[in-house]
């Protein structure tokens, strides 16, 4: 391995520096503790508050369409539903229609909690918007939404 390339430490600054893969996922990571702190008193996570949020439909959604506003695969979604399932805030079932497929349903239970969050994501929100560069968080959204 002594013929192994050596990469200067420049380019290891540079690409510290510039890497926008890097920026996006420590912005990530910081922001998900931010929100996880701030719904961990009701006992939600962020990503069980988004996941909860996308399921806050008139009807019941299939499991596809939320997996796909989540980013995730449909094995990932699954594992993500089973603590919400045992805490009995949301139900899965088959899709009448189709009952190899899932239906998605927050319970009374779920909503409530759903409804406890909600005031404190708002805030949090307001608190990390204010935070930004002339608040301009649609900007920042536009950008996101063009890279996802």
């Amino acid at each position: 391995m002594s013929n192994s390339p050596e990469i200067p430490y420049s380019t290891t600054l540079l690409v510290r520096d510039t890497c926008l893969c890097l920026h996006v996922q420590r912005a990530a990571r910081a922001l998900a503790r931010l929100f996880d702190d701030a719904l961990r008193p009701i006992g939600l996570t962020n990503g069980q508050f988004s996941l909860m949020m996308s399921l806050n439909r008139p009807e019941p959604p299939p499991m596809g369409p939320v997996a796909n506003l989540l980013a995730m695969d449909q094995t990932t979604l699954t594992a993500a539903l089973k603590p919400l399932e045992r805490k009995g805030w949301v139900l899965v079932t088959a899709n009448p229609r189709d009952r190899r497929r899932k239906l998605l349903t927050l319970t009374p239970e779920g909503r409530a909690v759903l409804a406890a969050a909600l005031p404190i994501w708002v805030s949090t929100h307001a608190r990390l918007e204010a935070k930004l560069p002339e608040g301009d968080a649609g900007r920042l959204r536009r950008d996101l939404v063009t890279l996802a």
